[in-house]
């Protein structure tokens, strides 16, 4: 099916996905509002006449990316890396400085020791600890302070 790009005013990508998924329409099959793209709601439509009759209808929503016969289709290949989720674990090195954001330590700093992506866990340990203590916490329980990298 084809995909659509459907431009928004800033900041109300999501209202204006919630009004075209509450669209009682067979012509829409799905859509998605991906926070990395702003001012963008992607559309899987069947017919890209749909969104004639309804752009009057939704407010925020300004319009469809036109091509030259009509409203353009985006392959898949544009729309494909916002389906798959990325790793929390992702931009994390090993011996970067880090704050513990939950848990039990929140709060602390401590250095990355070992990194597992596939379970996106982190095994960091503790700075202020007197003896070095392995901790190992879920990648979305960290915030990078200071990377070794740059």
């Amino acid at each position: 099916m084809p995909i659509f790009s459907v431009k928004t005013t800033a900041r109300q990508e999501r209202t204006v996905a919630d009004m075209l998924a509450e669209k009682e329409m067979p012509e829409i099959l799905a859509v998605i509002a991906p926070d990395q793209l702003t001012s963008y709601v992607m559309v899987e439509a069947t017919d890209g006449t749909v969104f004639a009759r309804i752009m009057d209808e939704i407010p925020h929503a300004r319009g469809v990316i036109q091509g030259a016969d009509g409203p353009a289709e985006s392959p898949f290949s544009e729309v494909e890396h916002f389906l798959s989720p990325t790793p929390d674990v992702e931009g994390i090195g090993e011996g970067d400085i880090v704050e513990l954001i939950a848990g039990p330590f929140k709060g602390e700093k401590a250095r990355v020791q070992r990194i597992d992506e596939g379970k996106d866990q982190v095994t960091v340990e503790l700075y202020e600890a007197t003896v070095p203590i392995p901790v190992t916490v879920r990648g979305d329980q960290i915030r990078v302070l200071d990377s070794e990298e740059r």
